[in-house]
């Protein structure tokens, strides 16, 4: 990521790590997700740590911050054969839900936002992955996990679900700026294949201008273009004096459907490619008085 993705990120983490939930269950479900071994770099984390730590009724957790380490008090809800502290997801309320996976994310989760991606990932001891990976799902947030050099890894790669998660979660004026920045970004992408593609379709056009104009020339030096039909000369005549029209342009310039023009020109260039075509056909007929002496 650039330095500004990852400011943004930071920001983003540090907005999370300040809300203040208001229940004392909340409190306790998000210490819970931060876990009992929280190792972080991140101030705003350790003092969430801390804070919720201190409020927590029972168990146990060690925080390493920057190389110190300090052990708080965290809630545990219930716990599993290692006797590790587990959520107990299927009885909690929605916002105690909530609060936990704002800790886990905090806790274990990293957003990647380079190279026009956005990538999430819970990064979780191996037996926990399957399990999350289910609870995401039930709350409408489905994520795929796999097993990582010992460990589990929850991912998700869709922008919108990350930011449905997010903005669930807490995120605000950081997650606009987040989606802000996506819209930009898609918006330059589309701007620069539309870029693209006029500049590819006014190359080919002006391309083929240039063999028309070369084919008019042709046809005029040896006498051919007199020959053809009205539209095709009308169309010869209306490309020398606007070399820059479009087909369209042309078209409407001499009074003939679209079609009609590109077939004039088409046949202007066959007849200068194949000299030999339309030999022994009638030329057309003279109006009055053309051939008088």
């Amino acid at each position: 990521m650039s330095e500004s993705e990852r400011d943004l990120v930071a920001a983003l983490r540090a907005e999370l790590a300040a809300i203040d939930p208001g229940r004392p269950c909340d409190r306790a479900a998000e210490a819970l997700g931060l876990g009992t071994a929280l190792a972080t770099r991140e101030a705003a984390v350790a003092r969430l740590a801390v804070r919720l730590g201190r409020e927590a009724g029972h168990g146990e957790r060690l925080l390493q911050f920057r190389g110190r380490a300090k052990r708080i008090r965290v809630a545990a809800v219930a716990a599993d054969g290692d006797g590790r502290p587990v959520f107990d997801w299927a009885t909690a309320p929605e916002h105690c839900r909530t609060a936990y996976l704002r800790g886990r994310f905090l806790a274990r989760g990293s957003l990647s936002l380079a190279s026009s991606r956005t990538h999430l990932e819970f990064v979780v001891p191996a037996d926990e992955a399957p399990r999350l990976a289910a609870w995401l799902t039930e709350a409408g947030l489905p994520a795929s996990w796999r097993t990582r050099r010992g460990r589990g890894v929850v991912t998700w790669k869709s922008a919108e679900t990350v930011g449905t998660f997010l903005r669930r979660i807490g995120a605000g004026a950081s997650l606009l700026e987040v989606e802000a920045r996506q819209v930009s970004r898609s918006l330059r992408g589309d701007l620069n294949r539309i870029l693209n593609a006029e500049s590819a379709n006014l190359q080919r056009a002006v391309a083929a201008a240039g063999r028309q104009l070369v084919a008019i020339r042709a046809l005029e030096a040896d006498g051919r273009l007199a020959e053809q039909a009205d539209t095709v000369r009308l169309v010869a005549a209306a490309r020398r004096e606007t070399p820059e029209a479009t087909l369209a342009e042309l078209a409407g310039r001499i009074g003939v459907h679209r079609s009609a023009a590109q077939r004039a020109l088409e046949r202007i260039e066959r007849l200068a490619l194949h000299p030999d075509e339309g030999a022994g056909l009638p030329r057309r007929r003279r109006t009055a008085g053309e051939g008088a002496a």
